[in-house]
């Protein structure tokens, strides 16, 4: 209960930050038209970005290089199963924003991957013809609920957010019933919030594997490297937003969430 009355208290709080700090007082709810998101505080945005950075090169990096030269089945079974709980924060989310459609196609793919694919490592329910899956989160149910995303933010370790997608956050992490209240063989067992920690580091150190020329590629030929993933990162949540198809660059930043891909097609 103290938990739950925790979030909803840091919910309503970062949400009304964010109707102050990117609307000038004033409370403006977003609508159909994209809006300009502030780097209220860029100073402390740079520090923590290079902090990450430094932390990118002295740890996660090195990580995702060991987890690179394991064999290809390991690592795609890991890939299969932290995107199958993934389902869990996804199918509230589908629910939240009227999507019942997909949240029956995602809920009949939880119980096929976590049955038939062996806990999610084998991804049956693709085999199957499932439609393409695609992630939400708390914070993308907000935006299409009409809150704007005030002002941008770069979390430590967990990267660059916005107030709102940081209120989303606290959902997915400190209480997500999806979670917690998830029963496992019909027992009333639920998942630790070990469990969620434990997969989206994994989720982590399989994206920065996928990636690490990408990421290479992409500082090197940046003039400014903290703007262009700025801007990458607020043009990919919009679109998620929106339900827009993807262009020729895909980011998705963990913060939850989870950086995802970076796609140069």
């Amino acid at each position: 209960m103290l938990r739950k009355l925790l979030i909803i208290f840091i919910s309503i709080f970062l949400i009304a930050f964010n109707a102050y700090a990117g609307s000038d007082g004033e409370l403006v709810l977003k609508k159909d038209k994209p809006e300009e998101i502030k780097d209220c505080f860029e100073k402390l945005n740079r520090a923590t970005f290079k902090f990450n950075q430094g932390l990118d090169k002295a740890v996660i990096k090195p990580i995702a290089e060991g987890y690179r030269k394991l064999p290809d089945p390991l690592q795609r079974g890991t890939s299969n199963a932290v995107k199958n709980l993934s389902n869990l924060i996804t199918i509230p989310n589908n629910i939240l924003q009227g999507d019942i459609k997909n949240a029956m196609i995602n809920t009949g793919r939880l119980v096929v991957n976590s049955t038939i694919g062996l806990l999610g490592t084998i991804d049956v329910a693709n085999k199957m013809g499932f439609p393409k899956y695609e992630k939400e989160d708390y914070g993308q149910t907000l935006g299409k609920w009409g809150v704007g995303p005030g002002c941008y933010l770069v979390l430590p370790v967990l990267g660059p957010s916005t107030i709102r997608d940081t209120a989303g956050s606290f959902a997915n992490i400190l209480g997500g019933d999806p979670w917690y209240n998830a029963s496992v063989h019909g027992n009333n067992e639920f998942l630790s919030e070990g469990l969620y920690i434990t997969s989206k580091a994994l989720s982590g150190i399989d994206f920065r594997a996928d990636n690490l020329e990408s990421f290479d590629n992409l500082e090197k030929n940046s003039i400014d490297f903290y703007a262009s993933l700025k801007s990458l990162y607020i043009q990919d949540r919009e679109n998620k937003i929106k339900n827009n198809q993807r262009g020729n660059i895909e980011v998705l930043y963990k913060d939850e969430e989870d950086w995802e891909e970076i796609d140069n097609k």
